[in-house]
């Protein structure tokens, strides 16, 4: 996993019920899976466009909703949802700079 996946599992995983390992591979493949729609939707100040923000969270809740564990709770779906949202949110204020993006 990179950096960034890495990241996102974190958060996906972090006081999360127990998963097993198939549960766990299965949650490594939604933060992949995110990641690249996350970053498809990165536009020109996404930050200030209202539009923006909110493909992304849609983007967020469907992917999860789609590919995390059914061991996770309606509320605990929400809660990993707002810390990506977050996450992303402080972690990309730009479509190709971020906390992640490599130096040239």
């Amino acid at each position: 996993m990179t950096e960034e996946e890495l990241v996102v599992f974190d958060i996906l995983t972090r006081s999360a019920p127990e998963l097993s390992a198939e549960e766990r591979a299965e949650v490594k493949k939604v933060a992949r899976e995110l990641l690249s729609r996350i970053k498809k939707l990165l536009v020109l100040n996404w930050r200030q466009k209202s539009t923006a923000r909110s493909q992304l969270k849609l983007a967020i809740e469907d992917t999860l909703d789609g590919g995390l564990p059914r061991v996770y709770s309606r509320d605990l779906y929400q809660q990993k949802c707002s810390a990506v949202f977050e996450h992303v949110y402080e972690s990309y204020p730009e479509r190709e700079t971020g906390v992640y993006a490599t130096a040239v």
